[in-house]
Parts: structure tokens; sequence; C-alpha cells
């Protein structure tokens, strides 16, 4: 398992710089000059050329990419623009607002999607499986920022329930160490915050997990009937053994590399794509803070927002890989 797991990171090597290429290439493709930008567009070209060359946009493109590069080696992603900020400080509460959102709505789509697929192929053919199908079916058609709009609507101005918008109360922030509200509520003791804040999630986590809790659904439905189907479950039920050690324990075991798959690339995509249900809740995540970023034509916040979320992608692909082997073991040889 070590020497597998050794390949694996090896492997990421070729592909971390290879992204980071690509990301670097295609912003510097982006039509317009960030100087510019940056002193609007009555500055005279004594200013443009002052400002290009302060910030090294006038060395040749290779010479900006070993900067770059440089810089990432030593976890400096660089300057904003706009705020002349470091990225790196910057985007670390952005990023953990996204990661909570994301965890919350993966662990609400895993749950409902898993659960439902079990029961739907144990049940086939019954009114649960058509009703389950069904509302997975309407769940990957329905578009993210109606049903925001429509929970919204009901929830919050209707009944009252939770919260529209934002992450916490502004009147009472949550003191940051982590900038993981849930977290950081319970380290500074105050459970008042804490259940505040997880109010602010439901919605717009159940928004954002819709659509991966129909996927996986779906695809947990599709590989159950395959292994129920096999000879060892219908020796396991001759033996005697119980409907949930044989439905959990014996079939979902062998059926789990499929909906794995899923979850770990459902779980990449909300972090990229997660922009559309932040704007909708005002959610203060990365997604928007790089869309910012593109209005401002802020180059070097667009390239590390582009790069943190492939990275990430990149690093949940490879727990899934380890998973599969550990799941697995054939699967490392």
């Amino acid at each position: 398992m070590l020497s597998y797991t050794i390949r694996r990171l090896l492997m990421l090597i070729p592909v971390l710089i290879g992204m980071s290429l690509i990301t670097f290439s295609i912003i510097h493709l982006i039509p317009g000059n960030p100087a510019q930008t940056i002193l609007g567009e009555q500055a005279t070209p004594q200013a443009i050329a002052q400002l290009e060359e302060q910030l090294g946009l006038n060395e040749p493109y290779f010479v900006q990419y070993g900067n770059y590069m440089a810089g990432l080696v030593q976890g400096d992603l660089g300057t904003s623009l706009r705020t002349r900020g470091e990225i790196s400080s910057e985007i670390r509460p952005y990023l953990a607002a996204t990661i909570e959102l994301t965890t919350f709505a993966m662990i609400f789509a895993v749950v409902v999607g898993v659960n439902a697929g079990i029961i739907s192929a144990w049940k086939q053919n019954s009114l649960f499986d058509y009703t389950a199908m069904i509302i997975a079916l309407v769940g990957v058609s329905m578009p993210i920022f109606w049903l925001g709009l429509m929970q919204q609507w009901i929830f919050a101005q209707e009944l009252g329930w939770l919260p529209a918008f934002g992450r916490g109360n502004p009147r009472d922030p949550v003191e940051t160490t982590t900038h993981f509200y849930l977290i950081d509520s319970i380290i500074n003791g105050r459970l008042d915050q804490w259940w505040t804040s997880f109010k602010h999630l439901i919605l717009p986590g159940i928004a954002l997990g819709t659509i991966p809790m129909a996927i996986i659904a779906r695809m947990t439905r599709s590989s159950m009937l395959e292994v129920l189907r096999h000879d060892y479950i219908r020796t396991i039920e001759a033996k005697g053994s119980r409907t949930f050690t044989v439905i959990y324990r014996h079939g979902f075991k062998n059926a789990v590399i499929p909906v794995l798959t899923v979850v770990g690339l459902q779980t990449g995509t909300l972090l990229g794509g997660a922009i559309l249900t932040e704007t909708i809740f005002s959610w203060p995540g990365i997604g928007r803070y790089v869309y910012e970023a593109i209005g401002n034509r802020d180059y070097p916040v667009i390239q590390s927002g582009i790069l943190v979320i492939a990275t990430m992608f990149v690093l949940i692909n490879l727990v899934v890989d380890l998973l599969y082997s550990y799941i697995d073991p054939r699967i490392k040889y």
C-alpha cells in the first residue's frame, strides 16, 4: 500500500506542472492589458510601461512563468492587482467557505443518494423504487438557480425557518481561526454561533447537493442491481443472514467502486462549480472570488484561483484512487 501511494504521489508532479503551465498560458492569452486595467483608460503610455516593469509584465513569457513557479514552490500565489494584497492570505477565507459548503452538500448527497439507491435496488419495481428514481430524474434536471430561489421563497420568506443569505450573523461575527465557521465556533465555545452557521449552510448545501445526490442514487441503484444478481448473494441469503447484512455488508461493499468514482468526480466539480449557488445565497466562496477577479481583470487572482481548484480536484482523485486500492487490494497490483 505504501509503495502504491508513493507511486501515485510521484505521478502527480508532472500533472501539477502541466496544470500550472496551462493555467498560466490561458490567462496570458486573455485580451487586455492588466496595467491599463489597473490605471484606467486615461492612463498615459509612460505610466502603463512603468507599471508593467514594476509588475514584471514586460518580461519574456518563460521568465514570467519561471518567476511564477518559483513563487508557487515557496507557497506564494502572487499579489492581487486590485487590492495589492497577498493572494495566499486573501484566498483562505473564500476557500474555507467553499470547502465547508461543498462538504455539507456532499454529506447530504452521499447519505441520501446511497441509501435511496440501495433501497431502490433492494425493492426493485416497487413504489419506493419508482418514486426515488423520479425524484432523482427531477433532481438531475432541475436548475440550481430555480431550486435555490424556491428554497428561499418557501423556507426563508414564507415559513421563516432558515436564513436565505450569508454565512452567519453579521451582528455577531465568528472569531475566525481556521476560517471554517463550524470549527471556529466550537473552538470559541460558542454553540449559538455554531447553530447559526449550520442553519446558514442548510439551504445552499441542499441546493448544491441535489444534482450529485440524484446522480449517486441512480449509480448506486444500477451497481447494486448488478451485484444482487450474483450467486454468492443468493448463497448468503440461503444461509439465513439478516437482510441488512446481505445488502450493506456483502452487496454494497462489492458495488461501491462505481459509486466512489461518482462521489469523487462530483466533489471536485462542486468545488469549482459552486459559483451559481454562492451568488444566489450570497455565500463568500472561492467561486465568487474568482468571478469578481474576472470582472476586474485581476489575472494573478484568476490563475491562482483556478490552480487551487484544479489542485484540489487532482488531490480528490488521488484520495479516490487510494480508496480503490483499500477496498479492492487487487487494484494496486
